[in-house]
């Protein structure tokens, strides 16, 4: 159990800090924090690169956080919140599958990292070398997942689209 633990938490986390570093950065292909700004913007994120380096900067600590399996459940309530802000306001509309844009990449994230958030993160982890296994309990994972789920609902609350007529003028 402890190795498929380490071998999902190092692929799941350095995927996510490896996405975070795309907005951040403007890695891997990625559009930096400029670029991503502008995108959310058009999703109704203002001000869009004061946002994507919110979702950047979680997406990067969750992803390191989940890797090293440090600090319990804190690294995947944070993948958690920023892939339900991008299932709802990106992939919603494009329906399940990621072929069309779809909510399935967004919540394959949420999902193995709340699973891993419930499960701890094994004996490989620097949790379990520092004595912090408490710390990744089912009542912790459960608050901080319920933390990050808040989180989400807020910043999707805090979005302004613009509306219709200034899309039109826009385009």
């Amino acid at each position: 159990m402890n190795e498929g633990l380490l071998m999902l938490r190092v692929v799941l986390g350095l995927l996510m800090a490896a996405h975070g570093a795309q907005k951040l950065f403007g890695w891997f292909g990625g559009y930096g924090l400029t670029g991503t700004g502008g995108y959310l913007e058009g999703l109704g994120f203002r001000s869009g690169r004061f946002f994507a380096g919110m979702a950047g900067t979680s997406e990067g600590l969750g992803g390191v956080l989940l890797t090293l399996g440090l600090l319990g459940p804190a690294g995947p309530a944070l993948m958690v919140s920023v892939m339900i802000v991008a299932a709802v306001s990106a992939n919603w509309k494009n329906g399940l599958f990621a072929q069309k844009g779809g909510i399935e990449l967004p919540l394959l994230y949420a999902v193995a990292a709340a699973a891993l958030a419930f499960t701890g993160p094994g004996r490989y982890s620097l949790d379990a070398l520092l004595g912090l296994t408490g710390i990744s309990t089912p009542p912790i994972a459960g608050a901080a997942l319920a933390a990050g789920v808040a989180g989400a609902f807020g910043i999707l609350i805090a979005r302004r689209p613009l509306p219709v007529v200034e899309l039109k003028k826009a385009a």
